[in-house]
């Protein structure tokens, strides 16, 4: 499943430059240059991973994510600055960010450095689900102890679906997520895979006819 990257980043060459490398890489972006902007999109879309500039117009990187956490958005973040002082590291880290990279950036540990923190994050992830267990880091669905076979873009659609917390996943961002850029998106393949997870899930999965679906959480 393609990792979502949010870019907030004024400087234009530079906010560019990371688009296209990370393009490259396959990463899905969404790109701006102000704090404002950038909270809009957080509002609209769900993101893997923050990549955040400090010095801004209007207010700070840090300001920023401090609203984004004080509404509980945990997103993990990673900050972009040319500040090098230890004050400034201590009050990204104690607003919850996650790491923190000093211009001039070196890309190919930019990579390394999301990699292991959505690493970290799904550590030991695993999600109930009724008499379920969805292992999201090995990408595989447990019932009672065995693993259910399911292919690789099912488990992910789940845990789309999981990852949504009730809220509607479109159809739009379902072929987003599940296919790169060079691939074809298939409207049947959705249904044929929400269909086989139907079949484990009858109660959770409602579809929102040409929108998407809605998955429920009956634990909570």
């Amino acid at each position: 499943m393609a990792v979502r990257v949010l870019i907030l980043e004024d400087d234009k060459l530079f906010n560019e430059t990371l688009q296209d490398f990370l393009e490259e890489e396959g990463y899905l972006l969404d790109a701006v240059m102000d704090p404002y902007s950038a909270l809009d999109l957080t509002y609209e879309n769900r993101y893997d991973v923050y990549l955040f500039d400090v010095n801004l117009p209007y207010e700070s990187g840090f300001d920023l994510l401090g609203k984004l956490r004080s509404a509980g958005d945990m997103t993990p973040t990673i900050f972009l600055t040319s500040r090098e002082d230890k004050e400034s590291l201590a009050e990204g880290f104690g607003l919850g960010a996650d790491d923190y990279m000093k211009k001039p950036i070196d890309f190919d540990e930019l990579q390394l450095r999301i990699d292991a923190l959505l690493r970290r994050q799904t550590r030991t992830h695993c999600v109930r689900i009724g008499e379920y267990t969805l292992d999201v880091k090995n990408k595989i669905l447990l019932h009672q102890g065995e693993e259910v076979e399911l292919t690789i873009k099912v488990i992910e659609l789940l845990m789309l679906f999981v990852q949504s917390k009730g809220d509607v996943v479109t159809n739009t961002f379902i072929k987003e997520q599940l296919w790169t850029a060079n691939q074809m998106p298939s409207d049947g393949s959705i249904r044929v895979y929400v269909t086989q997870l139907k079949k484990l899930f009858p109660e959770h999965i409602i579809n929102i006819r040409g929108v998407g679906y809605k998955f429920r959480d009956l634990d909570a």
